[in-house]
């Protein structure tokens, strides 16, 4: 033990005369895995994205170019982005509408055992394997499954068959349609919205609710004029994780998608198949540049002080 007090004391007085030193060996490591795996691998990517492929080769001409970009901007190409865009937005949109009645009575209202049940039944799916979530759904969509019979038994089959025969859905049945793959980012990404809402609407203060009705105002116009502003913060945290969570993702597009491809299969199926890595790379930029955009704004609205 006076051993090691001798070899401490020094270190100890070191880092107490100077703390910098402290604070160095402390955010030296971390940060050198932030710059050099994660900044530095999307560097690299963006680097990839600026070179070309030649059509009769097949190899990377590395030669700074617009031309892997201008690519993006094909009919096939732009179909993917826009498809994968709106999907997203969409998802986000909607899992607004489904989460704030929830995230709303459970910050005004649930207390105690409630209160846990609410954090246990929002936490739960999150606890499973991904994976197993999809295919499960997957299996629910199916033409067979518990959905299309249910369906059946309310003899609502006509109407189901009318909407997917529609060219926009994107398939002949809910499991490999666009309908499929946005009820499966729907349940899964839910949660994300969920809890940095509720999360928000716990900090609106109780006077102000009160001083709300002591002014003759509705439900209806608390809820426009005095709720929503101050949980709009939370609304746009919650759509950092949907919005960019669906924007990237591969597997559901995958496994409960059309035929149709979205930028998570375009970046693999070229990089891989095609071997196309610039292409495959100006496809990763586009979320990339899609969120940074998306960021600055939700930056200006304070949706961070919700996180």
């Amino acid at each position: 033990m006076a051993a090691l007090a001798r070899l401490t004391d020094p270190l100890s007085d070191l880092f107490w005369r100077r703390p910098r030193v402290l604070l160095a060996l402390l955010l030296g490591p971390p940060l050198l895995w932030l710059g050099v795996v994660y900044i530095g691998s999307l560097a690299a990517l963006l680097v990839q994205s600026f070179f070309s492929i030649d059509e009769f080769s097949g190899l990377i001409n590395y030669e700074f170019t617009l031309k892997t970009y201008g690519e993006l901007l094909r009919p096939s190409n732009y179909d993917i982005v826009i498809r994968t865009t709106v999907m997203a937005a969409a998802v986000t949109v909607a899992s607004v509408f489904i989460a704030f009645p929830i995230a709303y009575y459970a910050a005004r209202y649930a207390r105690g055992r409630m209160k846990a049940f609410f954090y246990l039944a929002v936490m739960l799916p999150l606890w499973s394997s991904y994976l197993v979530k999809v295919y499960a759904w997957k299996l629910i969509l199916a033409k067979e499954g518990i959905l299309t019979w249910a369906v059946d038994g309310i003899g609502a089959s006509a109407v189901l068959n009318a909407i997917l025969a529609l060219p926009v859905i994107g398939g002949n049945s809910l499991s490999v349609s666009y309908i499929g793959t946005f009820l499966v980012f729907l349940y899964v990404w839910l949660p994300y919205m969920i809890l940095p809402l509720q999360a928000s609407l716990e900090r609106v203060p109780q006077n102000l609710l009160e001083a709300s009705d002591d002014l003759g105002a509705s439900r209806r116009q608390t809820l426009r004029h005095v709720v929503l502003p101050m949980a709009l913060p939370g609304m746009i945290a919650g759509s950092i994780f949907t919005f960019s969570l669906t924007l990237g993702d591969y597997i559901i597009p995958q496994i409960v998608g059309s035929s149709r491809n979205f930028i998570g299969q375009a970046v693999y199926a070229h990089q891989g198949t095609a071997g196309n890595i610039p292409l495959a790379a100006a496809f990763a930029v586009v979320p990339i540049v899609i969120m940074g955009v998306y960021l600055w704004v939700a930056k200006r609205k304070g949706a961070f002080d919700a996180l």
